[in-house]
């Protein structure tokens, strides 16, 4: 039996593996509809700024917290029927990417000018200002990543999702792997956002640079991890202390984010915090650092469904 990342930097946890209480895919899924429901709300803030929510805004808005109840429902329909619950949660989650592709579309049209004269139409300094136009992928990278959360891979590490009792699918690199690949995907969109956000002040705070530096280091250490065959256990270590440091920038940014956002006398003044220093931004550093955690925990499914149900007939 394979020792999985974890148990690979803390020994002692191979011994008691039994004991934690779900796999990797199940704290992946739930982070999934987690995220939805925040998504949703942290939609809602940033469509807000304006002081009027018009049309297709209101679309992740709604998705989102109602994406995260339909999956929640699901895991505990997948404790009965399996199948049923995959094939609901894949559909949540496709929609989750059309529904992410559809906001980037949105927000890129309004960082161009379309009617401009000829090389004109693109603008840096409006990339600046405009809505940030990474911020909807978040909503396809959570699909991305409930859709390889959703299909058993069996054998682990095989890159075999198993879609039904005969269908199987063969995919170029193991689930590990392809969580690697979108966690750093996530990590390197949080970057581009959050360079584009700090960049309206022109980086004078010296803060500002710990979100670029600490995300460039996060995202250098995942792809270069994710490349390699066999990690060993200071690789996983150095991923473990990337991710530890994106969860404290998180947490460290949110409480700076909150200090400018105060009045001078330390009161909360809601207009400030609805078009200030957006309050929920730094903390997606934090969700990319549990996200990436989840990889490190036990893939081992337990038996399949198609093979449970197999053993129950026969």
């Amino acid at each position: 039996m394979a020792t999985y990342p974890l148990a690979l930097i803390f020994p002692p946890l191979a011994r008691f593996r039994k004991w934690l209480p779900l796999t990797r895919d199940q704290v992946m899924l739930l982070m999934a509809a987690v995220n939805e429901i925040f998504m949703g709300l942290d939609t809602i803030l940033a469509h807000g700024m304006s002081g009027t929510i018009r049309g297709g805004e209101w679309i992740p808005i709604f998705f989102g917290p109602a994406a995260g109840i339909v999956l929640l429902a699901a895991g505990l329909l997948a404790l009965r029927r399996r199948a049923a619950a995959t094939r609901l949660a894949t559909l949540v989650f496709l929609a989750s990417i059309a529904v992410g592709v559809l906001g980037t579309y949105y927000h890129l049209h309004r960082a161009v000018l379309p009617a401009a004269p000829f090389g004109q139409e693109v603008i840096l300094d409006l990339f600046f200002w405009a809505p940030p136009v990474l911020a909807p992928l978040a909503f396809a990278l959570v699909g991305m990543l409930g859709l390889s959360a959703a299909w058993i891979e069996a054998p682990v590490n095989s890159g075999r999702l198993m879609l039904s009792e005969r269908r199987r699918l063969q995919m170029p690199y193991s689930k590990t792997r392809a969580y690697l690949f979108m966690v750093s995907a996530g990590i390197l969109i949080t970057l581009i956002s959050s360079a584009l956000d700090h960049a309206r002040t022109g980086f004078r705070n010296p803060w500002l640079w710990l979100p670029l530096a600490s995300s460039v280091f996060a995202l250098v250490v995942i792809l270069g991890i994710s490349f390699e065959a066999q990690p060993s256990r200071s690789d996983w270590l150095t991923y473990a202390g990337a991710l530890v440091l994106m969860g404290v920038v998180g947490i460290v940014g949110a409480g700076l984010h909150v200090g400018v956002d105060l009045t001078h006398q330390n009161t909360i003044v809601i207009e400030r915090f609805l078009r200030g220093a957006p309050l929920l931004a730094p903390l997606l550093f934090t969700n990319m650092g549990m996200l990436g955690a989840v990889v490190l925990l036990d893939p081992e499914e337990g038996e399949p469904w198609s093979l449970k149900k197999r053993s129950q007939t026969t």
